[in-house]
């Protein structure tokens, strides 16, 4: 439909949703392209257990209301986002302000559960936000169903130059959620009280 002839999905994440497989998948359109990807693969023995497959197919069944669920936390979330003095920019395709708004509506059957935030401050307060958080867990995964937090700076592009991480707009106030399914009102209850710390510490900074 867009032109693609190999399409990747990595099943660990939103596929499976559980956090309990790891998995990827190659769907194309092309039988020269298959044959090739399905030699190789018994080549080297990437092949699946199956009670991974098992998990896979388990999580699967519930993929599109798991979905639906988070998006929709997610879509509250960035709202909520948006309009707080502790949050800089927020970036989530399904709010008007992203510049890709447009496309996202019409390729998209829904917004997503990927929220990112740029936080007030300086590290000292990114990390406020991350240890006051009780319903987000901190980790760098992504996908399943429990909510998770993390720095990129920090933590999953930590590897990543300096001066790369500066082009690529990554600095220590970036935030990135991985909405779950739990209770909404609970998930913007757990940020607005760690956002409310880490901008009272902005105001301490500006008394001294």
């Amino acid at each position: 439909q867009h032109g693609a002839n190999v399409v990747i999905h990595s099943v660990t994440k939103y596929i499976n949703g559980h956090s309990d497989v790891v998995m990827g998948v190659v769907c194309c359109n092309c039988d020269k392209i298959k044959d090739t990807l399905r030699f190789i693969q018994n080549g080297v023995g990437a092949v699946p257990s199956p009670f991974d497959c098992y998990l896979a197919l388990r999580g699967l069944k519930t993929l599109h209301i798991r979905m639906e669920a988070a998006s929709r936390n997610a879509l509250a979330i960035a709202k909520f986002l948006e309009g707080h003095e502790a949050v800089e920019k927020v970036i989530y395709p399904g709010l008007k302000s992203h510049p890709e708004y447009e496309i996202a509506k019409k390729q998209q059957h829904g917004w997503g559960a990927m929220i990112t935030f740029y936080c007030v401050g300086s590290r000292k307060q990114s990390s406020l936000i991350l240890e006051n958080m009780k319903v987000f867990a901190l980790a760098e995964s992504l996908g399943a169903i429990e909510s998770l937090a993390e720095c990129p700076s920090l933590m999953t592009h930590a590897s990543v130059p300096d001066d790369q991480r500066a082009l690529l707009g990554i600095d220590d106030t970036l935030i990135r959620l991985s909405v779950g399914i739990e209770s909404c009102k609970d998930l913007v209850e757990d940020l607005k009280h760690a956002l409310q710390i880490a901008l009272q510490s902005v105001n301490d900074e500006k008394e001294r």
